[in-house]
C-alpha cells in the first residue's frame, strides 16, 4: 500500500459506515487517492465493532440503515470517552434542516449530501482531521 503519508508522518484513518456497497466503493476509492487509509463498514453494529478494532480519526456515517440508523450509531460513538472527540459527518440523501439537526443534537459535527464529489469528501477529512489533531 503506497497511500501518501501527511506532513506529520501519521495516515489519516477514516471510517465510513454505509449500507450502500456504491456509496462505500466510491468512498474507499476517492479517500485513497486522497492519500487516506479507509476502513468500511455496513451498518451500525458492523462500525461499533470496527470504532473500536481500528480507532479512526473521523468517520462518515450514513443516516438510513438497517438495525442501527446513523443518529443511534453516532450517539453510541459520542457516548463512548474514548471516542467522544472522534469528529462524524453525517452522510444523507436528504438535504433537509430536521436531519442535520437531529445529526447536531446526537453529536456530529458535519453533514455531507449523497451522492457527493471527490472533493466534498476530501474537504471534509482535511477540515475534521485538522480539528481532532
Amino acid at each position: 500500500m503506497s497511500e501518501a503519508t501527511p506532513a506529520d508522518g501519521t495516515r489519516t484513518k477514516v471510517l465510513v459506515i454505509d449500507d450502500s456497497n456504491t456509496i462505500r466503493r466510491s468512498a474507499e476509492i476517492f479517500l485513497k487517492q486522497g492519500g487516506y487509509e479507509v476502513v468500511l463498514a455496513e451498518d451500525g453494529f458492523d462500525a461499533l465493532a470496527k470504532v473500536s478494532d481500528h480507532q479512526p480519526s473521523l468517520i462518515f456515517c450514513d443516516i438510513l440503515m438497517p438495525r442501527l440508523d446513523g443518529y443511534q450509531t453516532c450517539a453510541i460513538i459520542k457516548r463512548n470517552p474514548k471516542f467522544a472527540n472522534v469528529p462524524v459527518i453525517m452522510l444523507s440523501s436528504k438535504d433537509g434542516l430536521f436531519d442535520k439537526a437531529r445529526g447536531r443534537m446526537v453529536g456530529s459535527e458535519d453533514y455531507l449530501t449523497k451522492p457527493f464529489t471527490k472533493d466534498q469528501l476530501l474537504q471534509a477529512v482535511a477540515q475534521f482531521s485538522r480539528v481532532s489533531a
